[in-house]
């Protein structure tokens, strides 16, 4: 098929103008946005199919907005380029500005290859969600609570290294409460449950809960009390009816250890509160040490723990070796005094000793583990599985790492700090588990950052050359999508679901070199849905929507490759004349993102 004339504005970071080209044809399509980080020449060949060469600017590595704004139906991001394709209403009456047109690509016919279909861990975990009603679980839940003598329970989303997105096997929330946002803390007490979750989940929260039985708590809004103010009311209650304190149970290897301390503090300030001379124990956390964690104990099924072994992450692209992020950690150790750094967040330990892996977090490529630096040693705390491959043992050994058993992590901060009385250890209460803090003195606790964190966030040139040609590729692989999606929509006339969208995409994207897997799960949202924070099609179910010429489509989406990773958030409307509403809407949006 013939795609026909793009339109391409290039935003730069010297300024808010967009370059403006002459036009060949009067009139514009449909609207497509997507990033592409570039230079002139580098674009040339990743566009190369005709004998005009549009004009590029280049764009520095720095984000305009947060991860959370840029969840918008259009988002300035990095490297923004424009794209404007024929076949559907003017970029002039959408967003009111003039855009040119500047090349015209041509395209054979894409043929899609047949896959098997795979069901991934999250749809397996939403399968066994769905099996048992929210009435036989809580009945579950609440009868282990009794046998362990717990009034309430809590369960976040979290895993030991309190990660945004988590393996199958921690996915307790999920598996609880049928709701699957990457962000959410369920608490359940003898009577009632209760579902926090903040603004971009609402929706979907209250799609997905069932409310005779779950009451959700939309975080943030007014007279919705936090999670632990309203555990302390609920202490204040339960102490002032029964003359007990509250019994609160949480698994510590899933809690922040910040989350911890708030929490015994609220119960503290509530105490004092009340009646009397000596203020009263009101409650009290019990992490049932020894005891399975409660949902593990009614999830039948419950996928294992991931063992996918780590790759090696190749200097070209890593730019620093593991010796020397470790001597500047030990000189930053030096500095604060501390005999040992702890690393709990998964993609520390990742940058730090220059691996990957797939498959332990979907999407993600990051592995399950622990690691420590004291002045004598490396420790990396993880299955021995991951380390079998012989290129990571090799690499290892090389940087002078111990591999030692993931469930050590506990016992050898313990022996380290025995072992010297003035030995300290330095550990990130914000991203580490209530676990491995509460072993360490508070006279020998060093809160603060870690040093990987700046480390990560300050890119050498390795890195961010790595990053330039995955956005090249990417926008290579999205520019064979549009083609596709205009051809299928406003050529061939028929409807495309929301799931073939995304395999479509994944299919161009799998075709780039050094591509891994999608950066997250595809976003491809049609009309309402694209309402829908971090929505997810599938096939069969309510929510799914087909694309045609009258509605608009929502679609965020990114690649894993070898080299770096990319997001990018996209809308598409392929009507004739978009109403008017849909126009007042896009441009506000559009207005307030570049704003």
């Amino acid at each position: 098929m013939t795609l026909s004339s793009l339109a391409i504005t290039v935003a730069t970071t010297t300024s808010t103008t967009l370059k403006k080209q002459s036009s060949r044809n009067s009139k514009f399509s449909t609207l497509a946005l997507f990033f592409v980080a570039t230079t002139a020449s580098s674009a040339a060949r990743a566009f190369s199919s005709s004998s005009s060469t549009p004009t590029f600017l280049p764009r520095h590595h720095q984000r305009l907005l947060s991860s959370t704004s840029s969840r918008s139906d259009f988002a300035l991001n990095n490297n923004s380029v424009l794209y404007n394709t024929r076949g559907g209403s003017s970029l002039t009456s959408i967003v009111g500005k003039k855009i040119s047109l500047t090349r015209r690509f041509s395209s054979t016919q894409i043929e899609q290859e047949q896959e098997e279909e795979v069901v991934s861990e999250m749809d397996e975990v939403k399968a066994a969600a769905m099996k048992t009603s929210a009435a036989d679980k809580l009945a579950l839940m609440r009868q282990k609570m009794e046998e362990n003598g717990v009034d309430v329970y809590l369960i976040p989303s979290d895993d030991p290294h309190l990660s945004e997105y988590v393996p199958a096997a921690y996915m307790r929330r999920g598996y609880l409460t049928d709701f699957h946002g990457s962000a959410g803390t369920a608490l359940v007490t003898k009577d009632a449950a209760y579902l926090w979750t903040d603004s971009r989940y609402f929706n979907e929260a209250t799609l997905r809960l069932d409310a005779d039985h779950w009451t959700l708590m939309k975080q943030g809004q007014p007279k919705v009390p936090t999670i632990t103010k309203f555990l302390a009311d609920l202490a204040t209650t339960h102490y002032t009816t029964d003359s007990k304190p509250l019994k609160v149970g949480m698994d510590a290897y899933v809690h922040a250890a910040s989350f911890a301390k708030e929490l015994n503090e609220a119960f503290d300030a509530a105490a004092k509160d009340m009646e009397g001379d000596v203020p009263p124990t009101i409650a009290a956390i019990d992490t049932l040490d020894g005891k399975q964690n409660l949902v593990d104990s009614i999830w039948e099924g419950r996928p294992d723990l991931p063992k996918n072994p780590f790759r090696v992450h190749p200097m070209k692209y890593a730019g620093m070796s593991v010796q020397d992020k470790v001597t500047k950690i030990r000189s930053e150790m030096t500095e604060k005094k501390a005999t040992m750094t702890v690393f709990s967040a998964l993609d520390d330990i990742a940058y730090l000793f220059n691996v990957r892996c797939m498959g332990d977090v979907e999407t993600c490529p990051i592995g399950i583990a622990y690691a420590t630096i004291s002045k004598d040693e490396v420790a990396l705390y993880c299955d021995p599985e991951k380390v079998a491959p012989a290129e990571v043992s090799e690499h290892m050994n090389e940087a002078g790492v111990t591999i030692k058993p993931y469930g050590d992590i506990v016992s050898d901060i313990e022996s380290h700090l025995s072992a010297e009385k003035k030995n300290k250890v330095w550990l990130d209460n914000g991203r580490s588990n209530y676990a491995l803090s509460r072993v360490i003195p508070e006279a020998a606790l060093i809160d603060a950052q870690n040093p990987v964190t700046p480390m990560k966030g300050c890119k050498n040139e390795a890195e961010m050359e790595g990053m330039r040609q995955a956005h090249i590729v990417d926008g290579a692989a999205m520019a064979h999508f549009m083609a596709w999606l205009e051809n299928a929509i406003v050529v061939e006339g028929r409807s495309v679901s929301e799931v073939e969208v995304d395999e479509v995409l994944t299919g161009f994207r799998a075709k780039q070199p050094g591509f891994k897997e999608v950066s997250f799960p595809t976003i491809a949202g049609v009309g309402a849905n694209g309402a829908i924070v971090h929505y997810r099609a599938a096939e069969g179910s309510d929510l799914l929507k087909y694309l045609d010429r009258t509605q608009p489509i929502l679609i965020d989406s990114g690649g894993q490759y070898e080299y770096g990773t990319t997001d990018v958030t996209r809308t598409w409307h392929f009507a004739e004349e978009p109403d008017d509403e849909f126009i007042e809407l896009y441009t506000r949006v559009l207005k307030g993102n570049i704003g």
